[in-house]
């Protein structure tokens, strides 16, 4: 996939989404701020890629698209079209090789970061509770991609492990932005409005 594709996938998901709950309740509150996050990083995203930085305009892309996956799994969102379109049935397009050492970075820099997201939160719904087994589901999901990530990573395509680690990283951040987590430690990598 390259960056193009994965602007107009999110952009195209982000187009047919809206917000699932009766306006102005809690829960409305809290799907838009999941929009909002996954809107800001189509945008940043799209502006990393006119500066010709494609790491982190892809970095941007897949964390939007970690985001809205979560809210529209969440059922705080709904799509027009049923589908989900998964960024990665294919390979991720190379980054120009001036760009190695802050692909190497990143991707090392965001596996530790996710790693960390994951470490330091906690399910917050009692257990027994639908919104705990989501909350358990979320965690399972960005535990696959860090996994996925470090395995990719360690057979040389840092691209697909960028996108990996920064895809379950939204997946997490939205979930604590919809209550699903306490943080317990490193308050300062998530986002909450």
């Amino acid at each position: 996939m390259n960056l193009h594709e994965c602007q107009a996938l999110l952009a195209g998901s982000l187009a047919g989404t809206r917000c699932n709950a009766l306006e102005g309740s809690p829960l409305w509150h809290t799907g838009q701020s999941v929009l909002r996050m996954a809107s800001a990083y189509e945008s940043d995203g799209r502006t990393f890629m006119t500066g010709e930085d494609p790491v982190n305009a892809m970095a941007a892309f897949l964390y939007g698209l970690g985001w809205l996956h979560c809210g529209i799994a969440s059922g705080l969102l709904v799509r027009q079209e049923a589908r989900n379109i998964c960024p990665f049935t294919g390979t991720f397009e190379r980054v120009p090789v001036d760009q190695s050492a802050k692909l190497d970075e990143k991707t090392g820099r965001y596996a530790h970061l996710l790693t960390t997201a994951i470490d330091s939160v906690s399910t917050a719904p009692y257990r027994g509770t639908p919104a705990h087994a989501f909350a358990v589901q979320v965690t399972f999901i960005a535990g696959v991609y860090l996994a996925r990530g470090n395995r990719v990573a360690s057979d040389g395509s840092l691209e697909e492990a960028l996108a990996c680690f920064s895809y379950g990283h939204g997946w997490i951040d939205a979930g604590v932005q919809a209550g699903l987590f306490s943080i317990h430690a490193h308050h300062e990598i998530f986002t909450v409005d």
